[in-house]
């Protein structure tokens, strides 16, 4: 069976567009978001497109959820996870757990300034 499409754009709810695209525009070296306040797109050449679609009353999820809050999380590959934690940390990410199994498999998980969460991982598993 072949695929019926192709995935083109990840989009994120949020409460503040122009602050979760800042966020991901730094962490990811990307160039300046278009759009407005209720939807902003950053070209991402992996992906295609990652955009932020500004919700009245968002609630980010909850981490560790249990019934659910969490529906989807992205693992970014680094090659050097202090300096990565680093660079999250000063753009505005904030981390949900310490660095899990120390040593070559090392990884964390932080929150984006709008509360999705995500992990930094040194192996694509």
């Amino acid at each position: 069976m072949s695929a019926i499409g192709l995935l083109t754009q990840l989009v994120f709810e949020c409460g503040d567009s122009q602050r979760a695209a800042a966020f991901w525009q730094e962490i990811l070296d990307l160039p300046s978001a278009n759009g407005d306040d209720e939807w902003l797109t950053l070209v991402w050449p992996p992906v295609g497109r990652l955009s932020f679609h500004r919700v009245p009353d968002y609630e980010p999820p909850r981490w560790p959820g249990r019934c659910g809050e969490q529906q989807v999380h992205l693992d970014l590959l680094v090659d050097d996870l202090p300096e990565a934690c680093a660079t999250v940390e000063a753009a505005g990410g904030r981390p949900l757990t310490d660095v899990q199994d120390p040593g070559p498999k090392a990884w964390r998980i932080y929150a984006d300034p709008e509360g999705h969460p995500f992990c930094l991982v040194t192996v694509p598993e």
